[in-house]
């Protein structure tokens, strides 16, 4: 039986150097998990703009479904300026107090969280007052769900406060590897390696998990009880890393939401963040079953 995933946050538009491409993390996730068999709902607000009409006919050719997707009539659909340094890394400039800061907490909203199997969320939505109290009326209102907080930095965002609350409220967090140092700096963790960083960050909060994406090298994660877990990186050409990471998630979330265990999810969520880099963009189709073969077929780093 399909898990069912909501997504609340950002719905942007990426402006890239060769033009515009819809994204924001939760859009991602939820088009990957509908990809692997899951049944994703976004929780987004757009503008009622040109940019937001787009959005939204864009969302329907990706099968995302808009029922949830608020429109406001004041504030205009949110914009990413995405540029890329010599390693390929992607990075960003959001544009401020748009559309998405704004989501409101509806009926519909509360009645979608109260039967979800997973709440997904960020970090970006978190900047201005409205969106931060609607998730954390969310998170109130869905005691029985799994909390997945992507903990993705963003340079002109940080507030302890709103992330240490989130971490408090989540099972899982997920990490890149490259924002250790900040996060060990700004939340008082003592950092000698990743190991005893997962650790002490699982202990501190009460986390469930904690998963650390290593790029090209893999994964590196620790449960409260099951201890460390690494995956290697796999030996593949990469095209571009952009919704890779939510790649992972979605293939984690699919193996650990039907069951499977912890090493299992890692293990498919990592060829799925992989197997994401050796296509252009977030939204290349792949399937289940390509991410099986993908295993199968390709080497791993020792």
């Amino acid at each position: 039986m399909s898990k069912k995933i909501v997504a609340f946050g950002e719905v942007v538009w990426d402006i890239l150097p060769n033009g515009k491409v819809l994204g924001g993390t939760p859009s991602n996730l939820v088009f990957r998990c509908n990809s692997l068999g899951e049944v994703g709902f976004l929780l987004s607000r757009l503008g009622d703009d040109e940019l937001g009409h787009a959005a939204l006919k864009k969302l329907n050719e990706l099968g995302i479904s808009d029922q949830n997707v608020q429109v406001d009539a004041e504030f205009k659909t949110g914009t990413v300026e995405v540029s890329f340094d010599n390693n390929s890394e992607s990075k960003y400039k959001v544009a401020p107090d748009v559309a998405f800061d704004h989501i409101e907490f509806s009926a519909e909203a509360l009645k979608l969280v109260r039967e979800t199997d997973c709440l997904f969320y960020g970090l970006l939505p978190q900047r201005f007052g409205i969106s931060k109290n609607t998730l954390r009326e969310l998170i109130k209102e869905s005691p029985d769900s799994l909390h997945f907080f992507d903990l993705k930095l963003f340079e002109h965002f940080f507030n302890k406060k709103v992330v240490e609350r989130l971490l408090r409220d989540s099972h899982i967090v997920r990490i890149k590897e490259k924002e250790v140092t900040f996060l060990a700096e700004k939340l008082q963790i003592k950092l000698t390696d990743l190991e005893s960083f997962a650790k002490a960050m699982a202990k501190k909060y009460k986390l469930d998990l904690v998963i650390i994406t290593l790029g090209e090298k893999g994964i590196l994660a620790y449960h409260k009880s099951e201890g460390l877990f690494k995956e290697p990186g796999y030996k593949i050409k990469m095209l571009d890393n952009v919704g890779s990471g939510m790649a992972f998630s979605a293939g984690f979330l699919h193996y650990f939401l039907n069951g499977k265990s912890i090493a299992e999810a890692l293990k498919f969520g990592n060829a799925a963040g992989a197997l994401n880099t050796t296509k252009r963009g977030a939204t290349s189709a792949f399937t289940k079953t390509d991410v099986l073969n993908f295993m199968k077929n390709t080497p791993q780093n020792s």
